[in-house]
């Protein structure tokens, strides 16, 4: 027989991964039994929440797949009762009648994920393989994993997401050792936090985090600033500096930007990984360095070997391990988690727990963020500054955000577009025009063709008029 071992190679699941089905529908309940043992996992079923709990009690389970509509029950508190229980039992909930708002309690209530009926079985297969996969995780793993979810700082690692998912398991195993890492995502991504992770779950947690922006000096001064220099080292010099590169010695170095560097302090770099020393500007001396690379970057790296301005062979030294932190757009079912622990933030700031209206996360599931989850933290701190008490509604929100839902193509719909009523076109007409004035009402009005007095009543029917109150940016004639 097969060591457990053997089996996890093999991608099969250890029979002592346990799974209880929970439904009233036996048709279904059997489709999913059949699913769930040919992926290697020991299947038990029950059909009311006395069978749960009895379940429970005398058998430990590692997975429960709960039908949230059984009769004559409250799935959330059925939910939060066996969480409570069996903190240790993950839980994932399904539907036909799943909502933004109902998925969002079920996540509140402790479910680890959220199924919609109908689903295809390779659907179920695949998200019970990931299951699998956690499961296999060491509790160091588990415990760093808790963490990411619970430290405000890691706000863009947490994520329910195949992709946030696997980026969780591959972090534990990429940061126990001292491998350099690329980090690959766009802007607001959270690729600075994503280094902060690697380096605080891994050997040098206790040495020091260098933070390099290879994008924001000129050239001369971010050599100085990474090389440093000795006293005397060049004209005008009257002192010494250390480096960045050594107050990293020991530790973790993070190059953000990377691909910004010029081509000449990308050879000495390169040369300086290569030999493991360093020599500031001015010194006939070098210094011995050994540090834990992590680098960032938000373009196409093989686009940039190709056009000549990065060099392959300082990328192949950085690029052993390669991470990439997909765009928020494309991992939209995180956005409910995401602004639960924004707000937490928030909350623990201000002394108040703030929480959003009903309405509010249409919103934010149809809005495709461009800049990511920046925006999105943005966006929730401008809402809970500018909001009369600590619900949040659709008018705290920026107006771009407030009318996605008319706009873009809502996050399940594939076919189609969206019939707008006349009414909301020139409400939209009137937000983008703002936008691209910065705020400058009489322009947009000239533009517009309409009265100063019109736009303003407009406004006040919107109910956004306190938002354009005055300018978002001093007028083109300061």
């Amino acid at each position: 027989m097969a060591s457990a071992e053997q089996a996890l190679h093999n991608g099969a699941v250890p029979e002592e991964i346990s799974l209880l089905i929970v439904d009233d529908d036996r048709n279904s309940q059997a489709q999913c039994k059949s699913v769930a043992e040919g992926a290697g996992f020991t299947v038990f079923t029950a059909d009311s929440p006395a069978a749960i709990l009895r379940h429970l009690a005398v058998r430990k389970t590692d997975l429960v797949l709960l039908e949230s509509h059984l009769a004559g029950t409250e799935a959330h508190a059925l939910l939060r009762n066996v969480k409570k229980a069996y903190p240790n039992t993950e839980v994932i909930m399904m539907s036909a009648l799943a909502t933004v708002e109902s998925v969002l309690a079920a996540m509140k209530s402790g479910a680890s994920d959220y199924l919609q009926k109908p689903f295809h079985m390779e659907e179920l297969r695949i998200l019970l393989e990931k299951f699998a996969d956690q499961l296999r995780n060491s509790p160091a793993d588990q415990a760093v994993h808790a963490q990411l979810k619970s430290d405000p700082a890691y706000v863009g690692m947490v994520g329910q997401s195949a992709e946030m998912q696997k980026l969780l398991r591959i972090i534990t195993r990429v940061a126990s050792s001292k491998h350099p890492v690329l980090i690959v995502g766009e802007s607001g991504t959270g690729k600075h936090r994503l280094a902060r992770a690697i380096h605080e779950s891994g050997m040098f947690k206790d040495r020091p985090f260098v933070a390099v922006d290879c994008a924001s000096s000129a050239p001369g001064l971010l050599e100085a600033d990474l090389f440093g220099y000795v006293k005397g080292g060049f004209n005008g010099n009257n002192r010494a500096k250390e480096g960045l590169m050594q107050s990293a010695n020991g530790g973790t170095l993070f190059l953000h930007d990377v691909s910004e560097l010029t081509l000449d302090l990308q050879s000495k770099l390169l040369r300086t990984l290569q030999e493991r020393e360093i020599k500031p500007l001015g010194s006939n001396k070098s210094v011995p360095l050994e540090v834990r690379v992590i680098a960032s970057t938000a373009r196409d790296m093989e686009a940039a070997i190709q056009q000549g301005t990065f060099r392959r062979d300082l990328f192949f030294r950085l690029n052993v391990v390669n991470l990439r932190l997909p765009p928020l757009r494309d991992r939209k079912q995180d956005i409910p988690l995401l602004a639960e622990v924004v707000l937490n933030r928030i909350s623990s700031e201000k002394g108040m727990k703030y929480s959003l209206a009903s309405q509010v996360m249409k919103s934010l599931m149809a809005y495709d963020w461009p800049q990511n989850v920046r925006e999105l933290e943005h966006c929730l701190e401008r809402a809970a500054a500018t909001a009369n008490g600590p619900v949040l509604t659709v008018d705290d929100l920026p107006p771009k955000v407030q009318t996605a839902h008319l706009w873009g193509r809502p996050a399940t719909e594939t076919t189609g577009s969206p019939i707008v009523p006349l009414a909301e076109m020139e409400k939209q007409a009137i937000i983008n025009t703002l936008e691209q004035l910065n705020g400058d009402k009489q322009m947009t009005a000239r533009l517009l063709g309409i009265g100063k007095t019109t736009l303003y009543r407009k406004l006040r029917e919107y109910g956004i008029a306190e938002h354009w109150a005055s300018p978002i940016v001093p007028s083109r004639s300061a």
